[in-house]
């Protein structure tokens, strides 16, 4: 369970929502080892130690006026929904009660596709809306704009462990992904910065990577071989299809499959802002492969 607390008697300065997410989990421990103060948001309670002075608090997207106690006193809010394409929000409502609480500075973690893919309905339209929201809130904001995230390579650690085998559609196409530390980074320093204000940033990896080099990186982090096994696109379609809504499965297929220039494009953002080059994706293994053991 959560901690109790009393938002009406502390006040926090930092508010981050999803915070239990990939990008939210890095992004409260930067926070807090900056010194920042910090009410962490999210729909399920933490599965790992809170950083020592963060207050977590049950949040629900769908009720913006219940979330009014976490925004009093703060100055800075970091929105994201967690991933939680299932609970559809109200970005400008979580905005109004967020401005009344005080916040002036708002980070948005959105999509490379509202660029990209705008005639989508999973990743343009809802996507440009929030952004359009924040843009018009009257407050400082900045917005972030990711490819896909190194993280999605959690769907094949059932598999990993198993039989040491990855399954994936696409074997030989290439994007650069990114480590959501890497974001949650970028999003700590446009809260904590001036000069972010107004900015678009597009958050990469520093290099290609394909289905087919990170089963084979796996398998060199294990020490062991992690054999590839080629889905069709119809057969990587039904898979996906457990676990997400047909329109994001569509589009997903379209990036992993026929990529734009765009979206295999290297963003100097990260190494601009952060002043050092993104992490590998050996890098994000080197922290993570204990999933995948």
């Amino acid at each position: 369970m959560f901690p109790t607390c009393d938002l009406t008697q502390e006040l926090f300065m930092i508010v981050v929502m999803g915070a239990t997410g990939n990008v939210g989990r890095p992004l409260v421990r930067a926070l807090a080892a900056a010194g920042e103060q910090v009410t962490a948001l999210s729909r399920r309670a933490p599965d790992a130690a809170v950083p020592a002075g963060v207050r977590y608090r049950r949040a629900d997207l769908t009720d913006p006026e219940s979330l009014r106690p976490a925004f009093r006193g703060a100055e800075a809010l970091f929105l994201h929904d967690g991933g939680g394409g299932a609970h559809p929000f109200s970005p400008q409502d979580i905005l109004d009660v967020a401005k009344a609480g005080g916040v002036g500075r708002i980070v948005l973690l959105s999509s490379q596709g509202i660029a990209t893919r705008p005639q989508s309905s999973s990743h343009g339209s809802v996507g440009r809306s929030r952004e359009d929201a924040v843009r018009q809130a009257g407050m400082d904001w900045t917005i972030l704009r990711p490819g896909g995230f190194n993280s999605n390579d959690y769907a094949w650690v059932e598999s990993v462990r198993a039989h040491r085998t990855v399954s994936a559609p696409f074997g030989d196409v290439g994007l650069p992904t990114i480590d959501p530390a890497d974001i949650a980074e970028v999003a700590a320093a446009a809260l904590r910065e001036d000069g972010h204000a107004g900015q678009v940033y597009e958050l990469t990896g520093p290099a290609l990577n394909t289905p087919r080099q990170r089963a084979g990186k796996i398998g060199d982090a294990l020490g062991e071989p992690v054999r590839f096994i080629e889905q069709t696109r119809d057969e990587a379609h039904a898979q996906m299809l457990r676990f997400m809504p047909e329109p994001v499965v569509e589009t997903t297929l379209d990036i992993l499959g026929n990529p734009t220039p765009a979206e295999q494009r290297i963003s100097p953002d990260v190494q601009r802002i952060l002043t050092r080059a993104p992490r590998t994706y050996t890098d994000w293994l080197h922290h993570h492969i204990a999933a995948f053991r």
